[in-house]
């Protein structure tokens, strides 16, 4: 017998995985993707044998500090790609390489890990 628990990660890893081929192509989970393991997790979970509490709160403080660390590294690729306004670069993308100079504007479907070089 598994635990609402493995049942409710089991739920969450088939729904996630049925998206992330088209929308996540690195696999990485995201936020949505813990909202839906949470949500899961609370409709498998038992009436009668609630979850315990504690484990609750140590699950949502996971959560956060999840959500935290997720904003940190945005902000850090944020201040990463403002400091290269105004600066050739090449990059690599799916259409193929290519040189520009980096603008606010900029152009759609090139991130900076598809920088190769900063001139």
């Amino acid at each position: 017998m598994t635990t609402p628990t493995a049942q409710a990660a089991a739920v969450a890893t088939t729904a996630s995985a049925g998206t992330s081929k088209t929308t996540n192509p690195r696999g990485e989970l995201g936020q949505n993707d813990f909202l839906k393991l949470m949500i899961a997790q609370l409709q498998a979970q038992d009436p009668l044998q609630p979850a315990n509490t504690n484990e609750y709160v140590t699950e949502l403080a996971q959560f956060t500090q999840v959500e935290q660390t997720t904003n940190l590294a945005n902000a850090t690729e944020l201040a990463s790609g403002v400091q290269l306004i105004g600066r050739t670069v090449n990059y690599a993308a799916a259409g193929g390489a290519g040189t520009g100079k980096v603008t606010v504007e900029g152009v759609t479907g090139i991130t900076l890990a598809s920088i190769t070089e900063v001139k």
